[in-house]
């Protein structure tokens, strides 16, 4: 039976014009979607992949952008096929959230701040299917049960900083779904979400998708989950499309070096690598002397490359005994972290949430312990408490013997420069007026580290290269970079310090597959080259795993389950544990190489 066709992209080309000339964002891409068909686009950043679906909606903002050249079909039921190209914006906003929807990858920023999530919802339902406030209202409270909101009441009263991300992405779902589109646009959606709540996300798009018989296109730099949820997938690079198929031809028999690069650097689950394989390493890049990119593939064979980068047993039993026989970095005993919840009349607190409760563990030298768990289970809590950004309320922690918690500011100050933080968000974490060489700096001229800012300036350039950045961005404002980068910014922000110990909170949480294996690679690197000891925080297992000598797993405020990272993932002692290992997705495929 012929396929039904339901949108139809030819050779469309979108560009934005920048200070350093036009940037071709789509580059003469073509490809049909069918009724009821899941199409996956992976990419790294800057492929061009949201720039695809932004185009489909026609929410590309002129200036600077502005889609230049090729069509974009679609074929309604039982009605003539529209141009969407050529209609006007008053037709196209009739079948944009109508009859092709989309669910944005922050749902924070698209969301109004200002209005009730109900409300949102509501006005969408409103505008499109003609109804009252009222029916409207009892329709929204029908989705948010349906999208399995807790106490949908409450979460259609409640405004978007009320509720946690996963929450805001199923109010977004919901009204992406409130009118039953044929075409379901997902950009991003279970970006820096705990694999469970991924894992509840793509069921629930699945089980609605086979609900109102619509398609989906789903944007995604995260392989597993292409995996687990496309039929067909297209691969973009630089604007391009490098390769499509299904998921089996992709995944299994991938033809393009930059495919097979993409396939590789996700951390396996299976086996230990001494750092994980890069694009770079499967292909080089060069261009003619008309401009044109050239791609020539370095390797031929995924396996033989990958076999030369496996750990030995033996390798890794030697790594543990000299950790394991070696000293204590840092020891916390009973630690209790409280935040007052309610209180009473006169200001005393009645009842508490225990982000961290009760909890005690170990670090050796040396040593990379992982610490994964669901959001708010107390992880990053945790790592603020033990660098004294959050006050406990009781409990030890020993840094090379020294009570941190009995310390004034004044007397801690000394030590800030041996423990180092790198924070989740790295935007949000540099100063936007500061150049990225003053923001390394600034610490160093803090702490007197060197003689003087001529040499402490020759140091922040060697930082810069360390990280895999240039000399000549000394003077370059973090906007100016892309989140793989300023991570880096931050590492080396945090390596001017000479530190010993390092906190790395969900750090590599939000960047792509190979821009995350990079920055992985990196801290692997300076672990050993530096002696440094980590503090691992993530939600996702598999990046854990992959740079963890040991696992602990957090749970509502405390320790469930620590142990050697290979015993915690292959032999879980607790349910909990289990659970967030059934929840990475693994697909329908098994991975190549």
């Amino acid at each position: 039976m012929e396929q039904e066709k339901l949108l139809e992209i030819k050779n469309l080309c979108t560009q934005f014009t920048t200070e350093d000339g036009i940037v071709k964002a789509v580059d003469d891409i073509s490809f049909t979607i069918y009724r009821g068909q899941t199409i996956g686009i992976v990419g790294e950043s800057g492929s061009g992949k949201s720039v695809t679906s932004l185009s489909i909606m026609r929410l590309i903002q002129e200036p600077p952008g502005e889609i230049v050249s090729g069509s974009i079909t679609y074929y309604p039921k039982g009605e003539s096929p529209i141009e969407l190209l050529e209609i006007s914006e008053n037709k196209m906003r009739s079948y944009r959230g109508n009859n092709i929807a989309m669910i944005f990858q922050e749902p924070m920023t698209s969301l109004n701040p200002v209005f009730r999530c109900g409300y949102q919802v509501d006005e969408a339902i409103m505008l499109h299917q003609k109804l009252s406030r009222k029916d409207a209202k009892a329709k929204t409270i029908a989705l948010f049960e349906k999208v399995e909101l807790p106490n949908p009441e409450r979460i259609y009263k409640a405004y978007p900083h009320e509720i946690s991300g996963g929450q805001k992405q199923r109010v977004m779902i919901a009204m992406a779904m409130s009118c039953q589109p044929d075409i379901l646009i997902a950009d991003e959606p279970t970006t820096a979400l705990d694999v469970t709540v991924q894992k509840t996300i793509l069921k629930l798009i699945e089980q609605l998708k086979k609900e109102i018989d619509a398609s989906i296109l789903f944007i995604t730099h995260d392989l597993g989950v292409i995996a687990e949820i496309a039929d067909h997938v297209i691969v973009m690079y630089k604007g391009k499309i490098v390769e499509q198929g299904s998921v089996q031809e992709i995944f299994l028999q991938p033809k393009h070096p930059y495919t097979k690069g993409l396939l590789a650097c996700r951390p396996p689950l299976d086996y230990r690598l001494k750092r994980l394989p890069i694009v770079s390493d499967f292909m080089d890049e060069s261009f003619d002397e008309n401009g044109n990119r050239i791609i020539t593939e370095k390797v031929k064979n995924t396996t033989t490359l990958i076999d030369r980068l496996k750990v030995t047993p033996e390798d890794l039993q030697q790594r543990h005994q000299k950790i394991y026989t070696g000293e204590k970095v840092l020891e916390v005993k009973n630690l209790n972290t409280w935040f007052p919840t309610e209180k009473s009349l006169f200001g005393k607190p009645k009842a508490y949430l225990k982000a961290v409760n009760d909890v005690s563990f170990d670090v050796f030298k040396g040593e990379t312990l992982g610490l994964v768990g669901e959001s708010g289970c107390g992880k990053t809590t945790l790592g603020r408490t033990i660098v004294k950004l959050n006050q406990a309320i009781s409990g030890e922690v020993l840094y090379n013997g020294i009570d941190l918690m009995a310390l004034s500011e004044k007397e801690m100050r000394p030590l800030r420069k041996d423990i180092q933080i790198i924070f989740q968000d790295p935007f949000s974490s540099l100063n936007p007026r500061m150049t990225i060489g003053n923001a390394i700096l600034e610490p160093m001229q803090v702490h007197s580290i060197l003689e003087n800012d001529s040499i402490r300036r020759d140091k922040v350039v060697e930082l810069l290269e360390t990280v895999s950045l240039k000399a000549d961005q000394f003077n370059r404002y973090p906007h100016e970079f892309s989140g793989g980068q300023r991570q880096r910014i931050c590492i080396a922000r945090a390596l001017a310090m000479n530190p010993k110990f390092i906190i790395c909170d969900e750090s590599v949480s939000a960047l792509d597959v190979s821009v995350q294996a990079q920055v992985l690679n990196l801290l692997m690197e300076l672990r050993e080259k530096y002696e440094l000891t980590y503090i691992f925080i993530s939600h996702d297992l598999s990046v854990v795993k992959f740079i963890s000598d040991r696992i602990m797993v957090m749970n509502d405020g405390e320790i469930v389950e620590i142990g050697d990272a290979d015993e915690v993932y292959y032999h879980p002692k607790q349910d909990y544990t289990q659970r967030l290992i059934e929840a990475i997705p693994t697909g329908k495929v098994v991975f190549n190489g």
